[in-house]
Formats: C-alpha cells, sequence, structure tokens
C-alpha cells in the first residue's frame, strides 16, 4: 500500500471529507488531494505529524511509509498499514486478547497451507 492510499484509507475510515481534514490540519485540500492519489510521495515531516493527529496513528509509521525513517530487517513487527490500528488507543484488555487471537488464527492457517 502506498502512503496515498494509507492515507486515503485513514481518512474515510474516520468518515472525514478533505475540507475536514483541511480545517484540522491547516493543509490545503489540494495538497491532501496529491498526496492521496500519489502525485506527492514525500510530504514534509510536519505535514505528516499533522495527519498522524488527526488520523490518530503512529507519526513514526507514517514518516517510515514516506520513507523518512527504515526500519530495521530484524524487526518482527508486522508490516500493516496504519489504518488497520487506528482507533485502538480505547481497546480494553478484552479487545486486544480477541486480537492476538484473530492474528494467532491466521497465522495458523498460514501454517497449514504450507504443509
Amino acid at each position: 500500500m502506498t502512503l496515498g492510499e494509507e492515507l486515503k484509507a485513514l481518512r474515510n475510515q474516520k468518515g472525514l471529507s478533505l475540507r475536514q481534514v483541511e480545517e484540522g490540519t491547516k493543509v490545503s485540500n489540494g495538497y491532501l488531494s496529491l498526496l492521496e492519489n500519489g502525485k506527492v510521495k514525500q510530504p514534509s515531516p510536519d505535514v505528516l505529524h499533522k495527519l498522524a493527529k488527526i488520523y490518530e496513528v503512529s507519526y513514526e509509521v507514517l514518516m517510515e511509509r514516506a520513507g523518512y525513517i527504515t526500519r530495521k530487517a530484524s524487526s518482527r513487527e508486522p508490516r500493516l498499514p496504519a489504518f488497520v490500528f487506528s482507533g485502538t488507543k480505547d481497546f480494553t484488555d478484552e479487545e486486544w486478547k480477541l486480537l492476538q487471537d484473530f492474528f494467532g488464527y491466521l497465522r495458523s492457517r498460514k501454517a497449514q497451507k504450507t504443509k
């Protein structure tokens, strides 16, 4: 998933229009549209910080997607789009357990397919 696709998915997940994001970030909706359509591939860290805040996602993930930082090759963290985890800050312990169980289920299906 490209940075632009991820930003669009995050905005849609929040149910926000480009104008609403513009109001919340003071970044023009024209520039936001260019970002989402892949015309701008590496927005400034300041813009990414504003978008991370309004979309409630990790600034570091957006910085990585834009190519400013790189993940260590040995990292075992999943490379999932940021929108997957947006809104998880309010998860209860039970919801985190369900999420963990779901990922365990996905891993077990993968293991079964490779046998």
